[in-house]
């Protein structure tokens, strides 16, 4: 009997998966999303119907993986627990002067965050 190889999925259909899966567990609409990774609201339902993909290596990829670990980030100080991480992206946090939610929808402020939470995982 021979073991049957199963096809590799393509990167770019993985990130938009993921991506799309951060951007739920986080609390992100398509708006958010779109502002996030920098594309339309219509892109944003083409790779919930897989008929477009994110390539790692372009501005979107970049940005798409940011998001990504934002919710890897935030996802073990609030122990997996949903309501917590969508309560923590819409309130008001002192650190980053704003809403998470609000701020990772410009670079800056996705990258202010990610350092966050990054600082947080680390002191505990």
């Amino acid at each position: 009997m021979t073991a049957q190889l199963r096809p590799t999925p393509e990167r770019s259909a993985v990130l938009a998966k993921a991506t799309l899966s951060a951007a739920e567990q986080l609390g992100l609409n398509r708006a958010d999303l779109a502002a996030v990774i920098g594309v339309s609201e219509a892109t944003i339902s083409r790779f919930n119907s897989h008929a477009r993909t994110i390539d790692p290596s372009s501005k979107e990829g970049e940005l798409a993986l940011m998001l990504i670990r934002v919710f890897r980030s935030l996802d073990p100080l609030v122990g997996g627990d949903e309501g917590k991480r969508k309560a923590w992206m819409s309130s008001y946090n002192k650190a980053l002067v704003g809403q998470p939610n609000q701020l990772i929808r410009k670079a800056d402020g996705l990258v202010r965050t990610l350092a966050y939470l990054d600082g947080m995982r680390a002191a505990s």
